[in-house]
């Protein structure tokens, strides 16, 4: 497992902001991965994404990671937040838009 959790560990070093998701940006899963894709868009913040889908370590891996128990799974600077309901959430209540930009989080170019 600590192989498991180093990998994340370093995948979520890699960029400000990574969703854990089911898919790709481009071709997501699921709803929920969909909606959080969409938010992230609309907030127009640079993001990696990890389709949990092709490697089923990272897939189970991530759930004990962050003890949360559902995929997609949002990290802004290593700082879990949360799935896409508490994304959504946040969004809708202006937090996340502010949280990210407290964060300095990239803006997409």
């Amino acid at each position: 497992m600590a192989d498991v959790n180093d990998r994340i560990a370093d995948i979520i070093k890699a960029d400000d902001v990574v969703l854990f998701m089911k898919g790709t940006p481009l071709f997501p899963q699921c709803g929920f991965s969909s909606r959080a894709i969409a938010i992230l868009e609309h907030l127009g913040v640079a993001y990696g994404s990890v389709d949990v889908l092709q490697d089923m370590e990272i897939r189970q891996g991530i759930k004990s990671y962050s003890d949360w128990p559902t995929i997609p799974q949002l990290y802004v600077k290593g700082e879990f937040l949360g799935g896409s309901d508490i994304m959504m959430e946040m969004f809708e209540a202006g937090e996340l838009e502010q949280f990210m930009s407290e964060k300095q989080v990239a803006k997409a170019e």
